[in-house]
């Protein structure tokens, strides 16, 4: 039966739960002197300081004690880099533009802005549109920018054919390159955005003529240009202090595995000498021994797909071997090779490996669905997000916001001219307090988890190929070798009454809140 009108009394009730919402919510946006903690009332007090940024996250449930091999990429999984690195990448690539790709003088002006983009982020070329989008292939109105400039929603619907969707064939293949549309998943990919950005802004500034994917193409290029020419691995090795962090924390982590009789492996993209210097300064010099095996300049993704290619052995001083390689001894260097035989030499397979690394396509996305290995993904971004999460701007922005969806959605039986103005006052706040929460992490473009409701296209693929997620390998320190971790029973939408607008509005009979400050 379909409900077009409630009653009176219904709609009353309703009113009155808006009322002491707003009361609460207007005192406590007046401070201490109203002499009420208003909207923090609706918060158990250890609602703020449920999540601890140094915990590791299971999406998956997984038991430490049944891993004996564990695994690791080099670069933003063993060593950590500080942001200091990315102006350095994004002048670079500026000043390889300009000198030898010939691009205008004027981009020089430029600088890098570490606080535009974000990661996991989506590139249209042929529209020159940098975007978030969320698990369902939508975009995230306000968050489409052409250049440094954001482009208007209508504008976004119109581009893709009336709607906010943008169909699979388009969206990012396996290793996120579309056709058309590519998504930027490394942390690496931070300055190239900035960078992308900044080009675009200044062509169209200049009213210049330019193919969108030729821009796209010398850019990308620009940014590969500072790693192959070896520009990064210089900056960092001339200066480990300021650039390599918690190295002391690395060595920790990898001595106590070592200890409890794990067995240790890295397989890197990056050069031997690079990995040695790191290491040396992170670990000390015999840092080999704690690892059964060292592969370098692996070539992944394609290190997990392509049997072609063998094990080449390196000398001390990093030169090729020519021997066959019959196995893969410890303390020993190997340079490219694959999986498969990686596999075949180790017989190191399935869950009793777990393997850590940054980038979701190349370091786990092959291990998990083609080979069965345990997965870690190491999200440097979460330690600043579980903070914001965990003040109270963010609970009471995101409590009001929960309750004004339940009191929009019981609200919209009531058809009459005043039910409908306070609907719409409801839903202009909503998107209001929306934007604000947005902005609390990222002006343009908000969470790397979230849209405004719905999980980002970054965090279904982090559900999809990752076990665990945590901010650096150094959270690893917080538990026991043996540890087992139970992912949260997340209630989905038809289950239990647990959201925050039942609770706030009053309108279901659900436990008290403060009973349920265990859930996630």
């Amino acid at each position: 039966m379909r409900v077009e009108s409630g009653s009176a009394q219904e709609r009353g009730i309703l009113l009155e739960s808006l009322a002491t919402l707003l009361e609460k919510t207007t005192a406590s946006h007046e401070g201490p002197a109203s002499g009420n903690r208003g909207l923090t009332d609706l918060l158990p007090p250890e609602v703020c300081s449920l999540l601890n940024p140094a915990a590791i996250y299971a999406n998956n449930e997984i038991s430490l004690r049944d891993v004996e091999v564990y695994g690791f990429d080099y670069d933003y999984t063993l060593a950590q880099y500080a942001d200091a690195l990315h102006p350095e990448i994004f002048s670079a690539a500026r000043d390889i533009l300009i000198e030898h790709y010939k691009y205008p003088e004027g981009i020089r002006k430029y600088d890098y802005n570490p606080s535009f983009a974000i990661r996991g982020l989506h590139y249209d070329i042929q529209k020159s549109l940098l975007m978030k989008i969320d698990a369902f292939h939508y975009v995230q109105l306000g968050t489409a920018y052409r250049g440094l400039q954001p482009v208007p929603d209508e504008e976004v619907i119109e581009l893709y054919g009336g709607t906010q969707h943008i169909p699979l064939y388009q969206m990012s293949g396996f290793y996120g390159k579309g056709p058309s549309i590519k998504q930027f998943m490394d942390i690496f990919s931070l300055p190239e955005m900035a960078l992308l950005s900044c080009v675009v802004d200044y062509f169209l500034g200049h009213s210049l003529e330019f193919d969108q994917a030729h821009l796209y193409k010398d850019v990308t290029d620009a940014i590969r240009d500072v790693h192959v020419k070896g520009l990064m691995y210089q900056w960092i090795e001339q200066d480990m202090e300021k650039y390599i962090l918690r190295g002391d924390e690395t060595f920790a982590v990898l001595s106590r595995l070592v200890a409890h009789g794990k067995q240790l492996f890295l397989i890197t993209n990056s050069p031997f000498s690079f990995v040695d210097k790191g290491m040396r300064h992170m670990v000390g010099p015999d840092w080999r021994q704690l690892f059964d095996v060292v592969i370098v300049q692996a070539d992944k993704p394609s290190f997990f797909t392509d049997r072609r290619k063998p094990f080449r052995k390196l000398d001390e001083k990093g030169s090729l071997q020519w021997d066959r390689i019959t196995r893969l001894e410890k303390g020993k260097i190997y340079r490219q090779g694959n999986l498969f035989d990686f596999l075949r030499l180790t017989e190191w397979r399935g869950p009793r490996v777990l393997y850590f690394g940054d980038h979701l396509y190349s370091d786990l996305a092959d291990l998990m669905l083609r080979h069965g290995w345990r997965t870690g993904a190491i999200i440097p971004e979460l330690e600043r997000e579980i903070r914001i999460i965990n003040t109270e701007q963010y609970m009471h922005s995101l409590t009001w916001q929960q309750a004004l969806t339940g009191l929009l959605e019981r609200m919209q039986t009531y058809q009459d001219a005043e039910s409908r103005q306070v609907l719409a006052a409801w839903m202009k706040e909503r998107q209001e307090l929306r934007c604000i929460t947005k902005a609390l992490f990222n002006a343009q473009f908000g969470s790397i988890f979230r849209t405004f409701h719905n999980p980002t296209y970054f965090s279904r693929r982090l559900v999809r190929f990752s076990d665990l997620y945590m901010a650096s390998l150094s959270c690893l320190l917080n538990y026991r070798v043996d540890f087992t971790f139970y992912p949260r029973r997340t209630p989905l939408q038809h289950e239990a009454p647990l959201w925050m607008d039942q609770l706030c509005t009053g309108c279901m009979k659900t436990p008290f809140l403060g009973d349920m400050a265990h859930i996630r």
